[in-house]
């Protein structure tokens, strides 16, 4: 008995849950249709790629939300300087920046069965205008790491294209996090806690309130 007990425990990892209805409700009633529109679309998409490999579902996901969401700054989606916000609310205004993009493909792929501790949300400098460029800014990607060595793939709402680290050199990575903690440059071990990333707390609990538990 212990071991069917510690069989089911090792295959029920903390992936998040999406209540599509749930978050159906909250869609119509704060955004309209078109969001519900978009939602229904991306339970569709889940369904169709839940049994694919997850080389198929980064392209799927990365591919979606970078058609689907149009890049905005901040100060004109939520007229804020900087504001993380949930899928939700990426979907309710079908406009993001860099961080929500990562946000919502992180939680997706978390949804369809992809490891927590293989995806981390990537802090990086940027440059603009090419790899020889001396003018950076920052800018967030998601990244998946097959093994918790491999080189990491690059999410990034910018290029479609999904790129090994060594095919962006225009990318400097700062710092990462996922739901283990905080990793300092390209390291693979937490140096830090998520407790120091306050903006990342209060998605979590806004998230838990429209739908997505985690």
């Amino acid at each position: 008995m212990m071991a069917m007990l510690l069989l089911v425990v090792a295959v029920l990892p903390a992936w998040s849950k999406w209540d599509f209805d749930k978050l159906a409700r909250n869609a119509q009633l704060k955004y309209g249709g078109a969001a519900s529109k978009m939602l229904g679309e991306i339970q569709t998409l889940f369904g169709n790629i839940k049994a694919q490999s997850e080389t198929d579902k980064l392209k799927r996901v990365n591919e979606y939300f970078n058609r689907r969401i149009s890049f905005n700054d901040d100060s004109q989606i939520w007229n804020a300087p900087d504001y993380w916000a949930t899928p939700l609310e990426t979907i309710g205004k079908a406009a993001g920046d860099c961080e929500d993009f990562a946000i919502i493909k992180y939680f997706s792929l978390k949804e369809l069965g992809i490891a927590p501790e293989k995806l981390r949300l990537s802090y990086v400098k940027a440059k603009i205008g090419g790899s020889n460029s001396t003018v950076s800014q920052a800018h967030m990607v998601l990244t998946y790491y097959a093994s918790p060595d491999a080189e990491p793939l690059v999410l990034d709402n910018l290029i479609t294209d999904i790129r090994p680290a060594s095919r962006r050199p225009d990318l400097t990575p700062v710092f990462s996090f996922n739901h283990e903690g905080i990793y300092a440059g390209s390291g693979t071990q937490p140096s830090g806690s998520i407790d120091r990333l306050s903006r990342w707390k209060d998605v979590l609990l806004r998230m838990q309130s429209e739908g997505i538990d985690f």
